[in-house]
């Protein structure tokens, strides 16, 4: 019993600094090997814009997009702050006619 309490004592923390290297090297990897380059996130947040937009209006500047690691795959996720809906659904002034 008193063995265990040492151990937990004198234990490094999972929080270490090792660890969150550990884990934001293993994030950069999955990204590189996502082959997702700058232009193409960019790209792919151009998009995401554009199709709310039709429907929604969002705050633009706020608007993240992210490569992440959602426990043993890689997750893009977007962070989208709605500042309302549009009423007319889709006859945003950019959109254009079939």
């Amino acid at each position: 019993m008193t063995l265990n309490f040492l151990d937990k004592l004198f234990r490094r923390s999972d929080n270490s600094s090792r660890t969150v290297a550990k884990n934001r090297l293993v994030l950069v990897l999955k990204h590189d090997r996502t082959d997702i380059s700058d232009e193409m996130m960019q790209e792919i947040r151009t998009e995401i814009i554009k199709v709310l937009s039709r429907f929604l209006d969002i705050d633009e500047q706020a608007l993240e997009v992210n490569i992440g690691d959602t426990g043993g795959s890689i997750a893009l996720t977007a962070s989208i702050p709605i500042l309302r809906v549009r009423p007319d659904h889709g006859a945003h002034p950019d959109s254009v006619s079939p």
